[in-house]
């Protein structure tokens, strides 16, 4: 499970590390959960340009019926991902990636209080999370909510002993193939979600404050001693 994240580094850097075409006001976050709205990298088929987006976190698929279902579908399996019907539509057409320069995971302690630790790249870069995103149009209001899901695939010798999931982390080279830009075999597609080397990525505890969804600072990801 990747349940939260943090992205902090200015839109500046995001718009060039992406190559985007767009503005997007986004500001240092260092909790990002689940149902918030966050940001986004997805290639307009009409313009051929990539640009960023806000989107909810929680994949609500077209044919929801309310925006509930969204809760329960914060990320996606890699390993299941052609079969479940939440999915099969947005992985064949709707792919994205999320930006991000750490995620969090919690260790069981065999205590009351579970270890919470950040993973990161070891020279601290940005990195995209692999993503899907969906429109959903609620039939009463009219209302239009763009969301998406995380993917996460099996953990690498870094994140085991921590957790059992790990999100999908792409490598840049596959950016244009995920995004839709290059034509790729769902095979081909399937392949990019896989465990990123852990020689690449260091995890360290941090203190449980990041359990609070609104506690939002950046002493949040200073290690302990």
């Amino acid at each position: 499970m990747c349940g939260r994240y943090k992205l902090t580094v200015s839109w500046a850097e995001i718009h060039r590390l992406y190559n985007l075409t767009n503005s997007v006001n986004l500001r240092p976050r260092y909790n990002i959960a689940p149902t918030q709205d966050v940001l986004a990298i997805v290639f307009d088929g009409e313009t051929k340009q990539r640009r960023g987006e806000m989107l909810r976190w929680g994949l609500v698929p077209f044919w929801a019926k309310d925006v509930k279902i969204g809760y329960h579908l914060i990320n996606a399996k890699a390993e299941t991902i052609t079969e479940r019907p939440a999915y099969r539509e947005a992985f064949k057409k709707r792919r994205c990636i999320i930006p991000a320069d750490a995620f969090y995971e919690w260790q069981e302690t065999g205590q009351s209080l579970k270890q919470p630790y950040a993973i990161a790249m070891k020279d601290r870069s940005v990195f995209g999370f692999a993503g899907l995103w969906e429109k959903w149009t609620d039939k009463a209001s009219g209302e239009t909510i763009r969301s998406c899901t995380i993917i996460t695939t099996e953990p690498n010798a870094l994140c085991a002993p921590i957790y059992n999931r790990m999100p999908a982390i792409l490598d840049p080279a596959d950016y244009a193939a995920w995004l839709g830009e290059q034509p790729a075999s769902n095979d081909a597609l399937r392949a990019m979600l896989k465990p990123f080397p852990a020689e690449r990525m260091e995890a360290f505890k941090i203190g449980t404050k990041i359990g609070n969804v609104k506690y939002d600072e950046p002493e949040l990801v200073e290690p302990l001693a």
